[in-house]
């Protein structure tokens, strides 16, 4: 019986190692003709990094950076000369924006024909003018209205003496109604009022110095 036995065990591993061999076959055989049918265990994926997907921000094109907005800095004064004037402001003020702007780019396009030099063209803050009124048989007083001041300067250097007279008589025969010129030589005033001022800032700074 021992013997039979035997006999039996070892045709059952025999059979065993068959199949292993088999199935191990069978599996590398599926898996280089069919990849997708290869086993859970085998990724086949492990050489293929997947830190790359879903990214896009290399497909848009370069913005350029933002310049800091660099301090204004004060011209100097050119003085007069005998035959030439210094640093003067044309200045235009009236209620119209509109009428103010076209004014003064009326006036920046003479100075470009005549040859004059502009060194600046800028506009000064709105000033707000309210209008009161007096009830009759009161003493009580209300706003009627807020008039809005727009003023544009159009600042030139070395403005020749033969040529001013000229300049300024071309400007006053296409002065538009309701709009002011005026012309006077530039001064600290004229450049510090170009900022608007700030008077909580400015009593900090004094309560700081102090």
């Amino acid at each position: 019986m021992s013997a039979v036995l035997r006999k039996l065990q070892v045709s059952v591993t025999q059979q065993a190692f068959v199949l292993n061999q088999a199935l191990t076959l069978c599996r590398a055989t599926t898996s280089i003709q069919h990849p997708n049918w290869a086993s859970v265990h085998e990724r086949q994926y492990k050489s293929m990094p997947t830190h790359g997907i879903g990214r896009w921000r290399h497909l848009l094109l370069k913005e350029p950076q933002k310049k800091r907005k660099e301090k204004h800095l004060k011209k100097a004064i050119i003085a007069e000369t005998d035959t030439a004037y210094g640093t003067l402001n044309v200045k235009m003020s009236g209620h119209d924006m509109t009428t103010v702007e076209h004014y003064a780019k009326f006036a920046h396009n003479l100075c470009n024909r005549l040859g004059i030099e502009v060194a600046e063209s800028y506009a000064l803050p709105t000033k707000s003018t309210e209008v009161m009124l007096m009830q009759e048989q009161s003493t009580k007083m209300y706003t009627d209205a807020v008039l809005k001041t727009h003023e544009r300067v159009v600042q030139l250097s070395c403005l020749d003496a033969t040529l001013c007279p000229i300049f300024m008589d071309v400007l006053l025969k296409n002065q538009p109604e309701g709009v002011q010129l005026s012309m006077n030589e530039h001064s600290e005033a004229d450049y510090q009022a170009r900022f608007k001022s700030r008077p909580a800032l400015e009593g900090l700074i004094e309560k700081i110095n102090q």
